[in-house]
């Protein structure tokens, strides 16, 4: 077929540079009050905001593979997804080092115009919500949630509830942990050497490798693992979904679940990541306004620090790290599912 001819694209209007560039109009500038640093102030949060779209438009492609009813072995959708969440926790490294930047400017240096500001804030960042949401961080697991939607205009209230209607990334993981058949499908353990349940054995195993200070992790490694009716309610992940997470952290090694493996770990360098630019805003607003309050209204530093103790969104595969035992203490696997695992026909 005769190749389509297309004309010609110059780089400042694929770029739109002409929109960009003369996107900054400082307040300053219309009071006619100098105020050299408020330029270097829009720049950095006009930067933000571009990362916030791109890691959106990151998750919404790994919501869209997880979506689907099943994802097989052999497809690439699990390395696609890997790759795209490495590239959020990228930008996020970014959005972290570009704190550097905005330091740069002093207290005095902001005060020339902060309160030409009010009540604009950061907190009003309707995608940073949108970010939040789509990944799992529910409405009821905020921090002041009287507060949250309080200082938003009525259309972007209704497009944050709207992206919390969706299903988030935590959810969909947790669809396809709970899909995996490796510990629940009883045709591998009826081979098994004790022909015992597995989860008993690991129980066994776990039990025997607690120090004395640590026995009180058995009754809530009962309540995780093995009692499905006394299940922690209000959590996340499900049982089946938890049991799963930690058979592959155990089982890494084997080549199918490589890629399950890093994806999981990917998740908890996101939330890391996540706290590491709430912690350092924390430290920035400290720095730079000490005890005052916010120019949306909330308590500055001390809001933004009870709202990064309680964000973590996948604090519950964080936590399964406290049932790892080292390699030569794990149950040895059925030779079947070894052999499943290997890639093998």
């Amino acid at each position: 077929m005769e190749k389509k001819e297309r004309p010609p694209v110059y780089y400042s209007e694929y770029l739109q540079l002409n929109k960009i560039l003369n996107a900054q109009q400082p307040e300053s500038s219309k009071e006619g009050i100098r105020a050299d640093d408020e330029m270097l102030f829009i720049i950095i949060h006009q930067t933000y905001e571009l990362w916030f779209k791109q890691i959106i438009h990151e998750l919404n492609i790994v919501r869209g593979i997880f979506k689907q009813p099943n994802i097989h072995n052999n497809a690439p959708d699990i390395y696609n997804s890997v790759h795209r969440l490495k590239r959020i926790c990228s930008i996020l490294n970014i959005a972290v080092s570009q704190m550097t930047i905005l330091e740069t400017m002093t207290p005095l240096d902001f005060l020339d115009f902060r309160d030409l500001l009010k009540p604009a804030s950061g907190f009003q960042s309707i995608q940073f919500k949108i970010i939040e949401a789509a990944l799992g961080l529910g409405y009821e697991q905020r921090f002041g949630k009287g507060y949250y939607l309080s200082q938003l205009k009525p259309e972007d209230v209704d497009i944050i509830k709207k992206a919390e209607e969706e299903q988030s990334l935590i959810v969909l993981i947790n669809n396809w942990l709970e899909r995996m058949p490796f510990v629940k499908d009883k045709n591998y353990w009826n081979e098994a050497e004790d022909n015992s349940d597995f989860w008993q054995s690991y129980r066994n195993a776990y039990v025997n490798s607690l120090q004395e200070g640590e026995k009180q992790n058995i009754k809530t490694f009962d309540l995780l693992f093995l009692n499905d009716a006394e299940y922690p309610a209000g959590r996340k992940l499900s049982a089946d979904a938890n049991r799963n997470a930690l058979f592959i952290m155990l089982y890494r090694d084997h080549p199918l679940l490589h890629l399950p493996y890093e994806l999981l770990s990917t998740l908890l360098e996101i939330d890391e990541m996540l706290s590491m630019w709430r912690h350092r805003h924390i430290h920035m607003v400290q720095r730079t306004i000490g005890k005052r309050v916010g120019t949306g209204g909330s308590s500055g530093a001390d809001y933004l620090r009870s709202a990064a103790d309680s964000h973590y969104i996948f604090k519950e595969l964080a936590e399964l790290t406290s049932y790892l035992l080292p390699r030569n203490e794990l149950p040895k696997l059925p030779a079947s599912l070894v052999k499943e695992l290997g890639y093998t026909e």
